[in-house]
């Protein structure tokens, strides 16, 4: 379903992109995602299929601060733990996004007992809307989230269906 809309999506935007999304890979018939793992101090991510990993990307993007686990509202650090991919968004501020469910109960209660908003829309995301479909700016960026290429989130988008578990690891 969400490979017909980032479909009809690319057709109403093809104007405003100057390469085309196909250049990204898709899903091949049958695979998807059943859980995804990520290790921040590698950059890595992993989509595995019945136990085996399926793709590997490199040089994810994080916060400002990349190092520890995301405690509050602003710390610009990209969580660690596990958590599950609940939804797509493809109206968002980046070029696609998948939302990680953070904050989950330990989070809230942390933040909680501390006075302090957990925060939250944590997402695996592409690069800002409005520049060239190939760029990728430099660093860690995000306020916590976790970018790739758009290539790479289009490819992922195609695999991961809302309900992967996800762990993200130190």
């Amino acid at each position: 379903m969400r490979i017909l809309a980032v479909f009809l999506a690319a057709l109403s935007c093809a104007a405003a992109l100057p390469v085309p999304t196909a250049h990204a890979q898709q899903a091949r018939p049958g695979e998807r995602a059943d859980f995804v793992l990520i290790d921040k101090s590698e950059r890595k991510l992993w989509v595995y299929q019945g136990g085996r990993a399926i793709r590997t990307y490199s040089g994810l993007q994080y916060g400002d601060a990349p190092q520890g686990h995301k405690r509050f509202q602003g710390d610009e650090r990209t969580p660690e733990g596990r958590y599950t991919i609940t939804y797509g968004n493809e109206q968002s501020s980046y070029y696609l996004s998948l939302h990680i469910d953070y904050p989950n109960a330990q989070d809230r209660a942390y933040a909680r007992s501390r006075g302090r908003s957990p925060g939250g829309l944590i997402f695996l995301h592409g690069q800002p809307n409005g520049l060239p479909y190939e760029t990728r700016i430099p660093g860690d960026w995000t306020d916590g989230c976790i970018a790739l290429s758009n290539a790479e989130i289009a490819e992922l988008w195609s695999l991961i269906p809302d309900g992967t578990p996800i762990e993200i690891r130190p």
